[in-house]
């Protein structure tokens, strides 16, 4: 179990004051800096205000405090706007907290299965499409606060909601298209001149006293939401066997969102810091994290990398620096809450364009574009537009999908049997002469021996000049059942022409596919031979 303890008890072992200030300031900025993005991805989400914070408290301080990073900081993120939106609309607030909870319970199995390390199997172009599509419809969905639209309706899928806002475009409010402009140059060009004040903070508060002032026909948080400033209370959801069956697509969706973001939010970490996260406790503080955070009314969290980069940048170095920003979150939940109700609905917007642009990553989509392979591009395509059109289930699955049928493709294109060339009873190997039987053959087979290369096991027919087929498999790294199947066959023939099948060189995991299936003593241990030499010995002497 050694492999299971959270990294603030690591850090701890060499904690001092001096780290605590570290921390102290690091966990105050990020707080400041994730206020006014909780709410946002909240309000992305189809969900009330404050329960972006709830969010950010609740998830924040257990994924921080039992997490294996030394500085995640976790949250609300753009990622699961879609999905929480999805779900609240088909089964209400009770289906998204179950299925959050259902999605926490899987990240704990997860990680107590030491599955951390199985996530870096999911191809890099899937992983960029379906960013890249969540940041799209992250955009699509904001177009109707930002240009101030009146729409007769409010749809869920994100194609609609792109048809909806063209129809309503003659609606368009120029007063809200003028804060909404005016947030988003705020955002782009402030990083420059406000030094340690973050943008998005600066946005809201000059957009909510230019409204305010002013007396703009703009909407704002208040005027379509109503906000509650209580802390986080518990609240069980209600469990019922229909709503299980339910939700629990979207929980395994949520999971499988969850431990790539967060993980990917590591690796970065780790890069930044030069040290190295624990996956696998990592997977279970995301899914404590996402329990609590479904019991007291949040949505689903996951480590966010722009808070945590930004957590790195301004000294933090532990885990109390990710408790200190949900501390200090849930302050300013209960004194200043009631203020968020001024920002208006156009500035929301403008926030989610940058995180939306920040996400999109189109420069790794272009190099990917332009150097890689035509499958490649086409897995990143599939992926982006059906996670744009349908939604990011289908999106994965098919992604998925499709990268093993190209794997398997290319690992059969290069995988190769093939006979030795036989020069007057020797045969040319690395410019090296080897003398082979007369009445041998051999077959060199070069690549994984899997279902997809099986047919190019050749057949053996009577010849009475042959007694012996070395399969030399020196170049074969791994075997499945489908290719046993058909060694099996192979042996059938060569014993019905009463010729000895020999192997030379099986390496490690073939052997012990063969002896756990009993094709080790079918084929005799005399005939598995260490090295060609031996086999070709073996053969001259039958």
């Amino acid at each position: 179990m050694k492999t299971f303890v959270p990294q603030l008890l690591l850090s701890m072992r060499e904690y001092s004051a001096a780290k605590f200030g570290r921390d102290l300031v690091s966990g105050v900025i990020v707080a400041i800096i994730a206020l006014p993005l909780s709410i946002a991805l909240a309000l992305a989400s189809g969900v009330a205000p404050e329960q972006g914070l709830y969010t950010a408290i609740v998830a924040g301080f257990v994924i921080s405090l039992f997490g294996g990073s030394k500085v995640q900081i976790a949250g609300p993120t753009a990622a699961f706007a879609t999905i929480v939106a999805g779900v609240v609309a088909e089964n209400g607030m009770g289906g998204l907290a179950l299925a959050t909870l259902l999605a926490g319970l899987i990240l704990v199995l997860m990680g107590l299965l030491r599955m951390g390390s199985l996530i870096k199997y999911i191809p890099y172009t899937i992983t960029t499409g379906f960013t890249a599509g969540i940041a799209v419809t992250i955009v699509i969905g904001q177009l109707k606060d930002f240009l101030g639209l009146t729409t007769s309706a409010a749809p869920v899928e994100t194609v609609e909601k792109l048809k909806a806002a063209f129809l309503a475009l003659p609606t368009v409010n120029w007063a809200a298209l003028g804060v909404g402009a005016l947030a988003l140059v705020i955002l782009i060009v402030g990083p420059r001149f406000l030094g340690k004040i973050p943008p998005s903070l600066a946005a809201v508060v000059v957009t909510a006293a230019l409204v305010q002032l002013l007396g703009l026909p703009v909407n704002t948080i208040g005027d379509l939401y109503s906000i509650s400033s209580a802390p986080p209370s518990f609240q069980a959801p209600a469990l019922s066997f229909e709503m299980v069956s339910a939700v629990l697509p979207d929980a395994f969706t949520i999971a499988v969102l969850a431990a790539i973001e967060s993980l990917l939010a590591c690796v970065v970490a780790d890069e930044m810091t030069r040290s190295k996260h624990n996956s696998n406790m990592e997977l279970v503080a995301q899914g404590l994290g996402n329990a609590c955070s479904a019991l007291f009314g949040g949505i689903p969290a996951t480590g966010a990398i722009a808070r945590t980069a930004a957590n790195i940048k301004n000294g933090g170095v532990s885990p109390v620096a990710g408790m200190v920003h949900a501390a200090v979150l849930l302050l300013i939940l209960v004194l200043l809450m009631p203020y968020a109700a001024l920002i208006p609905m156009p500035a929301i917007a403008a926030i989610l364009f940058i995180v939306a642009y920040n996400m999109s990553g189109w420069r790794t989509v272009r190099d990917i574009v332009r150097q890689s392979p035509k499958s490649d591009i086409a897995v990143l395509a599939l992926t982006f537009a059906l996670t744009v059109v349908f939604d990011l289930v289908i999106a994965i699955g098919v992604g998925l999908g499709l990268s093993c049928l190209l794997f398997m493709k290319r690992m059969s294109d290069v995988a190769v049997i093939r006979e030795w060339r036989y020069l007057d009873g020797t045969e040319s190997e690395d410019g090296r002469l080897k003398p082979v039987p007369e009445q041998a053959m051999v077959l060199d087979l070069i690549g994984p021996l899997f279902f997809g290369m099986v047919d190019k096991l050749p057949h053996i027919g009577p010849d009475p000049e042959k007694r012996a087929l070395i399969l030399r498999m020196r170049g074969v790294p791994a075997m499945d059942v489908t290719a046993l199947k058909g060694l099996r066959r192979l042996l059938e023939e060569c014993r019905a022409a009463e010729i000895t099948l020999l192997l030379s060189h099986v390496r490690t995991q073939p052997l012990s596919v063969m002896k756990k299936s009993g094709f080790f003593e079918e084929v005799g241990a005399e005939n598995f031979c260490p090295n060609i030499d031996a086999a070709l010995e073996r053969a001259a002497s039958l």
